[in-house]
């Protein structure tokens, strides 16, 4: 039988509606919830049903990386990753401390899904797959908003996709500017799953993806960058080299549903102008890399590509020894 982890980072406490929910439900479900913390978490968070790593847990867990990694940052999240698979996860499934499950979000996962599969489509907006309405996912090119994907394209197969992206309803992941000129809350339509392989880009977040054990040298989220960017950064390195394994990223149905936490706007967007200004290059950039084929060069692609971000200005040096740290205790992990 399949192992499910369930991973979030949060600084809240267990009186958290939603960390309780998930509490009460994850072991119904047959999944191990795990909620990573960090300095501003409360030091007598106590909530049945959840395993909570302190900063002191986390310090002591002996993994390297956990030595290394900055402190109020969203990346906190890569330690409960590791204790996910230290515990014997096959499938780790993240979302956040704001996102209520649906009933569907418990369901059976399987890494081959019959899907429309799209190629060679450049950017692709996946929102309008789901909706008729202008609407595009954070982190998406805003020089390719207007480009509406070619539904024609579609070939209806089986795909091979260990990574795997959920909408989210009522409050989607969108960026400031659209939350700043559209009306919310915004559902999406019921649509066919859909997975994205070779020279098609879409953003994906952290906020309902699953991940099965031969992707999961992929989940690593980097600490040298914006709150706003680095899942989405992320989402671009792991696009890149699932062409290189012949994998796809699939999206599918909302599963969960948004009541997000307090945000401040204009900070949202200024933590996301790097993206704004750079991600339609990032991915031109990630396009010429010349990566290795295969499972066993996934560790040294991942270097690659995140040099790659430091060569370009957007990322510390400091970055590529927090990815060596995370390299050696997936493979310890795995082997």
């Amino acid at each position: 039988m399949n192992n499910y982890a369930l991973v979030i980072t949060s600084i809240s406490g267990s009186e958290n509606k939603i960390l309780q929910d998930y509490a009460r439900k994850a072991p119904e479900h047959g999944f191990h919830f795990i909620v990573a913390g960090d300095e501003k978490s409360p030091e007598n968070f106590n909530l049945e049903g959840c395993e909570f790593l302190s900063l002191k847990d986390q310090l002591n867990s002996g993994f390297e990386l956990a030595k290394q990694l900055p402190t109020r940052h969203y990346a906190r999240k890569n330690i409960g990753y590791l204790t996910a698979m230290k515990n014997g996860a096959n499938i780790i499934v993240e979302t956040d401390d704001d996102n209520y499950a649906k009933d569907s979000f418990w369901s059976k996962r399987e890494d081959h899904v019959q899907a429309d599969f799209y190629e060679n489509g450049g950017w692709f907006n996946i929102y309008n797959l789901f909706s008729g309405e202008n609407i595009w996912p954070r982190g998406f090119s805003l020089e390719h908003i207007k480009t509406m994907p070619d539904k024609n394209k579609a070939v209806n197969k089986s795909c091979y996709c260990p990574v795997q992206q959920g909408l989210a309803d009522e409050n989607p992941d969108i960026d400031a500017i659209y939350r700043m000129i559209f009306p919310l809350p915004f559902n999406f339509k019921q649509a066919t799953d859909s997975a994205l392989g070779r020279n098609t880009w879409c953003p994906f977040n952290s906020q309902n993806t699953t991940w099965f054990k031969e992707a999961f040298m992929l989940m690593y989220l980097p600490s040298y960058c914006s709150f706003r960017m680095t899942d989405i950064w992320r989402s671009f390195v792991v696009q890149r080299i699932c062409w290189e394994n012949d994998m796809s990223v699939l999206f599918h149905n909302a599963t969960v549903w948004q009541e997000r936490n307090e945000h401040n706007l204009l900070t949202d967007f200024k933590d996301e102008l790097p993206g704004y200004n750079n991600n339609n290059e990032i991915v031109k950039q990630l396009a010429e890399l010349k990566l290795q084929k295969g499972p066993a060069s996934i560790p040294d692609n991942l270097r690659t590509c995140y040099k790659m971000f430091i060569d370009m200005g957007l990322m510390d040096k400091k970055e590529l020894d927090l990815i060596n740290a995370w390299i050696k205790d997936v493979n310890m992990l795995l082997q």
